[in-house]
């Protein structure tokens, strides 16, 4: 099934629109908070969260490659089987670490090289015949991840049968397994530039910079993973296909669209990878440690309406989100087209939770938003 390449643009540039935005104070004024309060957490993060997750993706990762060479020395329908199992279960292991969307991540722009949806089929096809594609630029980056991967394995052909063919008797075979090995060295590559980073020197700099700076790792962190939920999982997963944002339902803008089964697996678990995040709890261990929360707290940061602790009042919110993302099926897609009014509704709910955290959070935290938006929170 071909999706055109204006629609994989127009997403993309939506991701990445920009516009204006700041914090927009509440009236709470809170201390600037201890600087041991945040050297405890950003240890935390790094040690218990980030570097954990990442030796977990690791593992998924190199799994996917290892059944996509096997898949690619010898395609059958078995093979791939097995190369789908590998590849879904890396997708929902993604789904932990993408929201590390600052530091090394930041860097590289690695969510550009792993998963920008949906695949543009004309770039895949143009790079498969080409042999030689600039992986690098801005057109390509729909072009490959886990995304080209899901239309080459799920999606190019009606049957497996089918699918198989095309890369054992298809007139472009030899360059579309060419194109496999390319796509899981490319992830590889951009994966472990990250992991290496964080394992290294960068660890010990993110946990040392306990400023309030803009270049401080809490001001780079909260950036980070404030913008990754509000783009990437608010916008990305749900405000666009759903049409909320665009007036414009796209079924087809779903993640894992080929698929069409795991579309909610990934929304959850990146849901729940951002809960835990927020919350502090180790990725071996299970237990909260030192964290935005604990962090909050510390601050005794208050909802200027309620009165009531901040971090509850989000945490709650987060308890309503989860709420509106069990009662959907498992095909996203499916459900744009014919139960779209739920899909708005965990938009709507991650919008309320997006406004918390972009804006009582940062406040109460003394930190200023150094991305911009179009959205008008």
């Amino acid at each position: 099934m071909k999706y055109s390449i204006v629609h994989s643009i127009v997403f993309f540039s939506i991701i990445l629109v920009l516009g204006s935005c700041g914090n927009k104070d509440k009236g709470t004024t809170v201390p600037e908070g201890n600087p041991s309060d945040r050297e405890a957490m950003l240890k935390n993060v790094a040690d218990n969260i980030v570097i954990p997750a990442n030796a977990k993706f690791e593992i998924k990762l190199d799994n996917m490659i290892a059944k996509s060479d096997v898949f690619r020395n010898n395609p059958t329908v078995t093979t791939l089987s097995e190369y789908r199992i590998a590849w879904a279960e890396a997708y929902i292991e993604w789904q932990k670490i993408g929201i590390f969307d600052f530091g090394p991540a930041a860097d590289v722009a690695l969510n550009s090289y792993m998963n920008v949806y949906p695949a543009n089929v004309s770039n895949i096809n143009a790079n498969i015949l080409s042999g030689n594609a600039n992986l690098e630029v801005f057109e390509s980056y729909s072009a490959q991840g886990f995304p080209a991967i899901d239309y080459l394995i799920n999606g190019s052909a009606d049957t497996d049968d089918d699918i198989v063919a095309l890369y054992v008797t298809g007139e472009d075979a030899d360059k579309r397994k060419a194109y496999l090995l390319r796509l899981t060295n490319q992830m590889h590559a951009k994966f472990e530039a990250v992991n290496a980073a964080w394992k290294g020197d960068y660890r010990n700099t993110f946990v040392s910079s306990t400023g309030t700076g803009l270049n401080a790792s809490t001001s780079v962190m909260v950036n980070g993973i404030v913008f990754y939920y509000e783009r990437f999982i608010r916008s990305g997963k749900f405000g666009i296909p759903s049409g909320a944002m665009t007036g414009t339902p796209l079924n087809a803008s779903v993640e894992a669209y080929y698929k069409k089964d795991i579309g909610k697996i990934l929304a959850q678990t990146a849901q729940q990878a951002f809960v835990d995040y927020f919350n502090g709890k180790g990725v071996t261990t299970g237990i909260e440690g030192p964290s935005l929360k604990t962090y909050l707290n510390a601050l005794d940061a208050k909802d200027a309406t309620t009165k009531q602790p901040l971090s509850e009042i989000i945490n709650n919110q987060f308890t309503v989100v989860d709420s509106k993302l069990n009662v959907l099926s498992d095909n996203l897609s499916n459900e744009v087209l014919t139960n779209k009014a739920a899909m708005v509704a965990v938009y709507n709910e991650m919008q309320k939770a997006v406004r918390m955290l972009k804006v009582d959070m940062t406040s109460a935290l003394s930190v200023t938003i150094t991305y911009t938006d179009n959205d008008g929170d």
